[in-house]
């Protein structure tokens, strides 16, 4: 299904590592792994301990590569359901000079008048998404031996996820809160959105707490309509009980919960896969 492009007017005022998925359903009672650099060299769980994995494309900050994403592809594809893929997001501004789209002029202008417009900071998050997607692109290809368009479509036909988290780098946290760095930072945001729905990826959702989202964009009252269609996966729990309850609690992006976060006791992190 084609989706719609986020449309957030851009003159617009905003108002201010490993996962372990336990799955609900009994046809799925293994719980779905997610690994990422983190996890390099460490030994995974058995395939009767999951049923799915969660890859991150990156190594923990936008515009860097997973190091060990073949060898976990290799293993994620053992599982019984097909592995998903998750990318690192932020938006450091033009004082960061490396990866700034200065004189970019697709999907958005971004010129050297002003550098820090929403249009450079949607660019960015543009430009950040591409680059996971490729990474995944050309794992999927060394494992399999297959040709780009084969790899592609393979990386397209699987659940994506944006990490959104404090401890990367955000205008609104970097340079402060205000409603025009919440602006530029949600522009980041729907630009990685849109760039994989661009790659033909279905579903695309965000994985992050109320606390770290709004810290980054702002109010999540303000932006339920603009990321509505985006489904969330809830992180902070303390056990499982207490993940399968934050099932039913109200997401920051308005979209539906469909994973909650808790810490397994084999020292992955643990979801519960919500109904």
């Amino acid at each position: 299904m084609r989706r719609r492009l986020l449309a957030i007017a851009l003159a617009l005022p905003l108002v201010v590592g490993a996962l372990v998925v336990a799955d609900m359903s009994p046809a799925h009672a293994a719980d779905v792994r997610d690994i990422s650099f983190p996890q390099c060299g460490m030994k995974l769980p058995g395939t009767n301990a999951a049923s799915a994995g969660v890859l991150g494309a990156n190594g923990g900050r936008a515009f860097t590569k997973n190091p060990c994403l073949v060898e976990q592809l290799r293993w994620a594809k053992q599982l019984a359901d097909a592995p998903a893929f998750y990318m690192n997001t932020g938006n450091p501004g033009p004082r960061h000079k490396t990866n700034w789209p200065l004189g970019q002029t697709m999907p958005r202008m971004c010129s050297a008048s002003d550098p820090n417009s929403l249009g450079c900071s949607y660019d960015y998050g543009w430009n950040s998404a591409q680059y996971a997607f490729r990474t995944a692109v050309a794992a999927a290809k060394k494992l399999h031996g297959v040709s780009d368009a084969n790899a592609q479509h393979r990386v397209s036909n699987v659940d994506w996820w944006l990490d959104v988290e404090i401890l990367n780098s955000w205008q609104t946290l970097n340079h402060g809160a205000t409603a025009a760095n919440g602006a530029r930072d949600t522009q980041a945001i729907a630009g990685a959105i849109n760039a994989l729905w661009a790659y033909g990826v279905a579903q695309v959702g965000v994985y992050s707490t109320t606390y770290q989202w709004t810290a980054v964009t702002g109010s999540p009252a303000l932006i339920h309509g603009w990321f509505r269609s985006n489904p969330v996966w809830l992180a902070g729990f303390d056990n499982h009980n207490d993940a399968a309850a934050g099932c039913h609690r109200r997401s920051f992006t308005g979209g539906k919960v469909l994973l909650t976060q808790y810490l397994h006791k084999d020292g992955f992190d643990a979801n519960v896969r919500c109904g």
